[in-house]
């Protein structure tokens, strides 16, 4: 018996020893990869932490050793390969490893712009626990996270918390306005856009931040029926901008709100121009009708209503086949190919062909998409990275994040398709809408023009313009409601808005 318990004994202190030994080898690995960590040996060390952190000797530290490989990983600039060494991490509740690996993941998702592990993170996170130097953007974050889900004035809280210094500092303010114009608080909106403008005052006049601020300004104006005020506030918007397109058409409903139809007319010419064709307009070309039937032009009216037509009639019936054949993959493939385009001919050939181009380039400009798609491209570039470093693809660890960032890029390919759907769905009713609406305003067309008749058979009708006449300054035609033609004897429409299409005399 005592022989027995003997070599019971032994055999535990024998088993606890060979556990210390094990334990002590794998202390001496995670201490390895810290020394190659700090010499700038990152493959090594991501690929020692990651065999370490499969081994079942280094539970215990598991933990630390994930949250160190997410460290190393960082500094190949693998942030979403790190990110989820993170999130293990955190998942696990260990106290000591925890709110670091917070930190960490915070800047790794705010680098991808990942909102789903942002959010993951943010939701765990103490505010007092973070590091000066990263609070603001942890305040940025919240900010944005609480406007999403429409809880506006905490959000305008967080936004008031960044300061001037800060990279988020323009960006707080604008989506701090557009809170507050949510919360229609038009006067304080007004205030704030207006201070990111004149923040901006000494940037080129294309700025983005800048022209965002102005473009903010003419909308709140619009916002408080402020035609007058509105309308300048658009005009200050500069045509070598990507904005000037939008601002051209708000303020067209601002001109014609307040009745200024020969100046609505003149805008139609530019945002109808060639240089524009590639643009999803339905609703600018019914707009151009309505304005063209106040004023009782309906020949152009009709010229109007047949573009609608054979633009967008087509593009119906485009959309509504695809969203009753497309397999899901197959929208995202349509969106994959409008981002190849570049605007030129060569390239467009290459683009989307089950969809118009246009519909297609709405559908990336949308918020939602746009924010997918550019995320995706950081993951698409994070795994250029592992293919074109030979180090990287040839170790474990770059074989570990191939596979880990082929799964996000065919995920969120499934993301952006779902995306893509919804909108397209959308377009679909939008365009049923709107082409419903074009038949009741042909009916308005034809309507007008049988009175027109019936006042020119009863010997009512408007006298025929006068011809251009040469010795009358265009001011002339101006006041007295006529089209005025900069160039005699064509009909031209420029490519950058310069003809100016101003009316032509109005109805009895």
């Amino acid at each position: 018996m005592k022989y027995l318990l003997g070599l019971l004994l032994s055999l535990t202190l024998c088993s606890a020893s060979q556990a210390q030994v094990r334990q002590n080898a794998v202390r001496e690995q995670i201490d390895k990869a810290i020394a190659q960590i700090r010499a700038g040996q990152y493959v090594s060390a991501s690929d020692r932490l990651l065999n370490l952190s499969n081994s079942a000797d280094a539970q215990a530290q598991r933990p630390r050793i994930k949250y160190l490989l997410g460290v190393a990983l960082m500094e190949l600039s693998l942030n979403q390969t790190a990110a989820f060494q993170f999130v293990d991490v955190i998942r696990s509740g260990d106290a000591a490893w925890t709110k670091p690996a917070i930190e960490k993941l915070l800047v790794a998702t705010d680098k991808l712009g990942d909102e789903t592990l942002l959010n993951f993170a943010i939701q765990r996170v103490e505010i007092s626990q973070i590091p000066e130097a990263n609070r603001e953007m942890l305040y940025f974050r919240l900010a944005d996270i609480k406007q999403k889900e429409g809880q506006r004035e905490e959000a305008v809280q967080y936004y008031k918390r960044i300061s001037e210094k800060s990279r988020y500092y323009y960006s707080a303010l604008y989506n701090m306005g557009l809170a507050q114009t949510e919360l229609n608080q038009t006067d304080a909106a007004l205030q704030t856009f207006q201070k990111l403008l004149a923040s901006r005052s000494s940037a080129r006049a294309n700025d983005t931040n800048r022209v965002a601020a102005q473009l903010a300004v003419a909308r709140i104006y619009y916002q408080k029926k402020d035609w007058a005020r509105s309308i300048d506030a658009y005009s200050k918007i500069p045509r070598d901008h990507v904005l000037w397109h939008s601002a051209l058409f708000e303020s067209t409903w601002a001109m014609l709100r307040s009745a200024r139809f020969r100046s609505t007319l003149s805008n139609f010419q530019s945002l109808h121009s060639s240089y524009y064709e590639d643009n999803y307009l339905p609703e600018t070309l019914l707009l151009r009708s309505i304005v063209y039937l106040y004023i009782c032009q309906y020949d152009e009216m009709e010229k109007v209503l047949s573009l609608y037509d054979s633009q967008y009639g087509p593009a119906l019936k485009r959309v509504s086949a695809f969203l009753d054949k497309a397999e899901m993959d197959q929208y995202f493939l349509e969106v994959n190919k409008g981002l190849q385009i570049k605007n030129k001919p060569a390239q467009k050939s290459m683009g989307a062909v089950a969809l118009p181009y246009n519909v297609v380039k709405y559908i990336l400009a949308e918020g939602d998409v746009r924010r997918t798609t550019a995320y995706m491209k950081k993951v698409i570039d994070e795994k250029r990275i592992v293919d074109n470093n030979a180090q990287i693809r040839s170790s474990t660890v770059g074989q570990y994040a191939g596979r880990l960032l082929n799964n996000r890029i065919n995920s969120t390919r499934g993301v952006v398709a779902a995306l893509a759907k919804k909108h397209l769905t959308d377009i679909r009713t939008e365009l049923t809408d709107l082409t419903e609406q074009a038949g009741f305003i042909r009916y308005e067309m034809i309507n007008g023009k049988k009175e027109q008749l019936k006042r020119r058979i009863e010997g009512k009708a408007v006298k025929k313009n006068l011809a251009s006449d040469e010795t009358k300054d265009r001011e002339f035609y101006i006041e007295n409601g006529y089209q005025y033609y900069p160039f005699q004897g064509e009909y031209w429409l420029d490519e950058v808005g310069n003809y100016h299409y101003l009316g032509k005399q109005s109805c009895e």
